[in-house]
């Protein structure tokens, strides 16, 4: 596959079905979400490979903290030891790593090895690797109004000069392009409170498999898909149908 016009800059995944996958296999949960790691690490590898600008993982939603807390703890867990193992390879291979979401109450432990790993890649210039923990969309979308709200009221901001550009500026994403594509596994059709702002036009793919079995092939085919579509972002098509 080469890089062509109607190729994706930006990728998101919500990586959906890790513990349906375990409970079908009658593994524990656990068992699901290790083995979705390992489908991150590929499809990452395949990002980079295809020419991807960048790519955003749904890693860890704000509601995922009602879930047991032995399942949040591993989970936390897969992410220290992700950045632990991956952090050479994303040096060596030009990729630059950004975490999105609220810092509390992520363990401090943790938050600082995503600085130390945003801060040793904040010069490469190759694949925005994001993941999205602690994340919720409409929580970010507040902690944009709030910091818009801080300048116009300390006189840096003309409340008329507020356009779509100057709000995605102040939101967790700035400085990255909006997703051009949302693959969700599993079957689910929703976006679980997901990039709602940077989602407004993007294509979406949602298929059947289990975030586990999606692999590489799983992920060109994604990337075809999307190749298969016109996107008109609200205006007429070539054909003349809207």
């Amino acid at each position: 596959m080469t890089q062509e016009n109607n190729f994706p800059r930006h990728v998101a995944i919500i990586m959906d079905g890790n513990g349906r996958w375990a409970q079908e296999k009658r593994l524990p949960r656990v068992a699901g979400h290790h083995e979705g790691t390992k489908r991150v690490k590929e499809i990452v590898k395949a990002a980079r490979e295809l020419g991807l600008e960048a790519i955003t993982f749904f890693a860890f939603s704000t509601e995922n903290w009602g879930r047991p807390k032995h399942e949040v703890a591993v989970l936390l867990h897969y992410f220290g030891s992700f950045l632990r193992s991956e952090l050479p390879g994303m040096i060596k291979n030009n990729i630059r790593f950004k975490v999105i979401g609220r810092g509390h109450p992520v363990p401090s432990h943790l938050l600082e090895k995503i600085r130390q790993a945003e801060i040793k890649t904040q010069n490469n210039t190759g694949l925005v690797l994001i993941l999205a923990i602690n994340y919720g969309g409409k929580q970010e979308i507040v902690d944009a109004a709030k910091k818009l709200c801080k300048l116009a009221i300390a006189g840096k901001l003309e409340v008329d000069d507020l356009d779509i550009e100057e709000f995605s500026r102040h939101l967790y994403t700035a400085g990255i392009p909006d997703p051009d594509l949302l693959i969700r596994t599993s079957g689910e059709i929703r976006l679980s409170n997901f990039l709602l702002w940077q989602l407004s036009y993007a294509e979406m793919y949602f298929p059947k498999i289990y975030w586990p079995d999606f692999k590489r092939e799983e992920f060109v085919d994604a990337l075809k898909e999307f190749q298969r579509r016109q996107r008109r972002f609200g205006n007429i098509s070539a054909t003349g149908k809207k």
